[in-house]
């Protein structure tokens, strides 16, 4: 039965900082989600824009690489010239295929929880620089945002597929 709750019902995370579960609770819930919303849908619909929405394929790319730049930014680092080269290509059509993208995401999932784990409660009031402007937030502030960033984009997503579908 507890498969069927949502992951915030399950129970704590092992290892996971007791502040933070909040947030892997999300991520996790997102991976589960995108998982059984994209598990038939046809790769060749990846770029289609019913009424100039955003292509499920952006999602599926928008998705991985923002928790990316946004871990990057907690650990007080810059973006490498490979992430931005991946932030210009997000919605550009590609031949990859919907379960490659969703891999993306869950592998980045798997990461942005280890790097959660591996956060000591004392660094998550520490300001931490976002973009070129350096705009203010702190640590806990990009990981509360990666979590609400990404159910924005799956909520987003599960639309468009319903629609296309």
């Amino acid at each position: 039965m507890a498969e069927k709750r949502e992951v915030w019902l399950r129970g704590p995370l092992p290892d996971m900082p007791i502040l933070l579960q909040p947030v892997a609770h999300a991520l996790l819930q997102a991976r589960e989600e995108l998982a059984e919303l994209t598990q038939d849908f046809p790769s060749v619909r990846l770029w289609e824009r019913p009424s100039e929405l955003a292509s499920p394929g952006f999602h599926l790319q928008h998705l991985t690489g923002v928790l990316d730049r946004l871990y990057t930014y907690a650990r007080g680092e810059a973006l490498t010239e490979t992430q931005l080269e991946y932030l210009r290509a997000e919605g550009l059509a590609t031949d990859v295929r919907t379960e490659e993208l969703v891999q993306r995401f869950n592998t980045q999932v798997e990461k942005a929880l280890e790097q959660l784990r591996q956060t000591h409660p004392d660094q998550l009031t520490q300001v931490r620089g976002v973009g070129r402007a350096q705009l203010p937030s702190t640590v806990l502030g990009l990981y509360v945002h990666s979590a609400e960033h990404t159910m924005r984009h799956v909520g987003q997503l599960l639309v468009t597929i319903r629609v296309l579908s």
